[in-house]
């Protein structure tokens, strides 16, 4: 009999799991292979943007200079929503790569925090277990 083995897709959201506690555990932290939209208030608390310059600085501006500097690579104008860079291979630049765990998990963005109550599956997430 062969077993059937489910291969996760972040891109399909039909492959995912229903979120569970203690899920995360045993995850090689697909959902930080996804796109992070983050608005100033993340990137102040992320320390990338001061505090005053968030206050007193266009979005515009603050955009292009964050784009020069390889921390986001895209910014939508008309909802002031910045999507931060990623690795090569997809991972986020705050994904350690061996332990697969955020090295800024206190200070990680709203959509981080809210998933996977709030995405493109409510609910679910791109579970996949940790290989050894």
């Amino acid at each position: 009999m062969r077993s059937h083995i489910s291969i996760v897709n972040v891109d399909n959201c039909d492959t995912w799991t229903r979120y569970r506690n203690g899920l995360c555990s045993t995850c090689a932290a697909n959902c930080c292979t996804m796109p992070v939209e983050v608005k100033l208030p993340d990137l102040v608390r992320l320390e990338l943007v001061d505090p005053f310059e968030a206050e007193h600085e266009e979005p515009k501006q603050i955009a292009k200079r964050l784009q020069k500097m390889g921390v986001i690579e895209h910014f939508n104008f008309k909802n002031s929503i910045f999507t931060l860079s990623r690795r090569a291979n997809g991972d986020c630049q705050n994904l350690d790569a061996k332990t697969r765990r955020c090295t800024v998990y206190e200070k990680r963005p709203n959509t981080c925090r809210l998933h996977p109550q709030v995405g493109p599956r409510p609910g679910y997430c791109p579970y996949g277990a940790v290989r050894a």
